[in-house]
């Protein structure tokens, strides 16, 4: 009776009894209509919210806690977690000419390798904004960063970026972007690298589960006392870390399954401290075996949970020959700075850097070749491959340790910030002795000097730039192109003694926590500051929406935190650039550094007025 009532086919109506059957089967009529549209509509939002999760997998599972997900299948058993059939190699320092090598390779006969194996052992993480990250197994060479694919399992493919060389483990890197069919369908799936090879491509191994950005111990640094690991996604929120008591460092030799677990020390930001391991448990026996590889990662305790891991640990071994330390070193996190690069290396040089680390953060703007050009004109420079997207904080840990054997004060300071003393104004030529001016010299080691608490870190304050009605990056460099800044001063940047960092390596970007036994002396603005050349001519400035590198800084695409101070006044969310851009942030003239620049740095040919770093 109810599809003829559905159809419109009783037509009863009037009074009486009649009346009250026609009123009753317009009303169920109507109920009925209303609970099928309450169906379409229910299935229609939920096939659009499955949409936008699968299309979004990094923002969305920041809504929630990654750590609450046991059952996906990334978080299995510990020794699926921890296997793989990457070849651990021991650490080495990278250099600009590691980055520039194509090759990976121990004979002439890797090239007949790749031949006859077409596939490419590897492992590969889904980076912000679709990007897949493919690290190549140490077992597998790899003969070419060109004609290199990305191959998905629904035979979809993309072609793959060479990315770097990894620091830590010399594991070759490449890019590829995941293809738009395979971003609708959940899990996500890694693919495997391929080489253009004539012959036909081996069969795709089973499907496995990309790991995500969003939770994964992706570096490990060996003390002599203890292990540093670096974990993405355990301490998500600034100020809000878990207790190390609940947290293990677990290690685990690949070839064996063996598992050693040891305590968790320092649980701060993303880097967190832990014993070494009894590697007699893990079944080393002393020699120098190329099969003995160790991952290492963390485990949570109150979830059950290991979190996944590229990460290997390396035994800490004693420099042999150490050679003496420099005195000030300073380090950066960098992308794309290489038309930058030259006029900050050669001014900080002067006025006394010894030494440069670069974090390199995927740079692909030929970076490296200048950075090779500096070293053959006799200044310092060392690169790191870091690829690890919003680390900031964690790079800069990392450089602590890092560079504590060869650097005594290390400078943290971007590659478009200056330092500038008032001092120097009347100074003909640069002094290497300018920067070291500005922190104590040693003193002798009396009783008491011991018990004085001794300065670890000096602060300048910082003033940004403006535009100044520039358009496009002035060929003369930012010191003589930007002169017009705000009035008031904004953050600050830091000098710090590394043997004075807390044993947490915690910082905030522009200082580090120190040890009880230092104390930080803030410069004064009037006599010692930063010239920051933040909001530079548009095409320059809307490149930093790619790009935020800390990892608690806001991101300028969310709409998020308008009054944080890391957000330029007046922009928006999007990179549209505000009208009358060039003229903002002006609100004084300061053209000091510049016309000292020109002192020292500028010469006139038959062409006009050039600076030392003009190429």
């Amino acid at each position: 009776m109810l599809p003829h009532l559905l159809r419109g086919g009783y037509q009863g109506g009037g009074g009486g009894a009649g009346g009250k059957e026609g009123t009753l089967l317009e009303t169920m009529r109507r109920s009925a209509f209303v609970t099928i549209l309450y169906v379409i509509v229910s299935v229609f939002l939920f096939a659009t919210f499955s949409l936008y999760s699968s299309r979004n997998p990094v923002y969305v599972a920041d809504l929630f806690n990654p750590l609450s997900r046991s059952s996906d299948s990334s978080f299995r058993a510990i020794r699926e977690d921890l296997h793989n059939n990457s070849r651990h190699r021991p650490f080495r320092q990278s250099n600009s000419s590691d980055q520039k090598k194509n090759v990976l390779m121990t004979s002439p006969d890797d090239e007949s390798l790749l031949e006859e194996h077409s596939n490419i052992d590897s492992e590969s993480i889904l980076f912000p904004d679709w990007e897949v990250f493919v690290i190549v197994s140490t077992d597998t060479p790899v003969a070419s960063r060109e004609s290199l694919l990305c191959r998905y399992p629904n035979e979809e493919t993309s072609p793959a970026r060479f990315a770097g060389i990894l620091a830590s483990t010399n594991q070759s890197t490449f890019k590829c972007e995941l293809p738009t069919r395979n971003r609708r369908r959940l899990p996500f799936l890694s693919p495997e690298l391929t080489t253009l090879s004539t012959k036909e491509l081996k069969p795709p191994p089973p499907a496995k589960e990309l790991m995500k950005w969003s939770l994964l111990a992706y570096e490990s640094f060996s003390m002599e006392t203890d292990v540093v690991l670096f974990v993405k996604g355990v301490n998500n929120r600034q100020g809000m870390n878990r207790p190390a008591r609940g947290l293990k460092c677990i290690f685990s030799d690949v070839a064996s399954n063996r598992t050693v677990r040891t305590a968790v020390t320092s649980s701060v930001q993303e880097v967190f401290r832990c014993a070494h391991p009894d590697l007699t448990a893990l079944g080393y026996n002393g020699q120098d075996d190329p099969s003995f590889k160790v991952k290492v990662s963390l485990e949570i305790s109150e979830e059950v949970l290991v979190v996944p891991t590229v990460a290997y640990y390396t035994p800490w071994c004693r420099i042999a020959n150490p050679k003496p330390k420099s005195e000030l070193c300073a380090t950066t996190m960098v992308y794309n700075v290489a038309k930058f690069l030259r006029e900050w290396v050669m001014y900080h040089s002067k006025v006394g850097v010894d030494k440069f680390i670069l974090y390199d953060n995927d740079s692909d703007d030929g970076l490296n070749d200048t950075v090779e050009e500096l070293n053959e004109e006799g200044y310092r420079v060392e690169t790191v491959s870091w690829i690890w997207p919003k680390t900031q904080e964690a790079g800069f840990s990392h450089a602590a340790i890092q560079a504590k054997d060869s650097c005594k004060w290390m400078m943290y300071l971007d590659v478009d910030e200056f330092v500038f003393s008032a001092s120097w104004e009347n100074s003909s030529e640069p002094s290497d002795q300018m920067l070291k001016s500005l922190i104590p010299r040693s003193s002798a080691s009396s009783t008491a000097n011991r018990r004085r608490r001794r300065v670890g870190q000096v602060s300048m304050k910082c003033y940004e730039f403006g535009p100044s009605n520039q358009r496009c990056h002035p060929q003369e460099g930012v010191t003589q192109g930007y002169t017009c800044r705000r009035k008031s001063d904004n953050r600050h940047k830091s000098i710090v003694l590394l043997e004075a960092i807390d044993h947490s390596l915690v910082n905030v970007i522009h200082h580090f926590t120190l040890k009880r036994e230092y104390k930080w002396r803030q410069l004064n603005i009037q006599n010692t500051l930063v010239n920051h050349y933040k909001y530079q001519a548009w095409p320059e400035f809307k490149l930093k929406f790619r790009r935020r590198v800390s990892a608690y800084v806001v991101d300028w695409k969310k709409a998020e935190n308008p009054s944080s101070k890391d957000r330029a006044p007046g922009l928006g969310f999007e990179p549209i650039e505000p009208a009358g851009w060039e003229h903002k942030f002006c609100e004084v003239k300061d053209d000091r550094l510049k016309m000292v620049t020109q002192k020292w740095f500028g010469y006139e040919t038959v062409t006009g007025y050039v600076m030392a770093w003009q190429r």
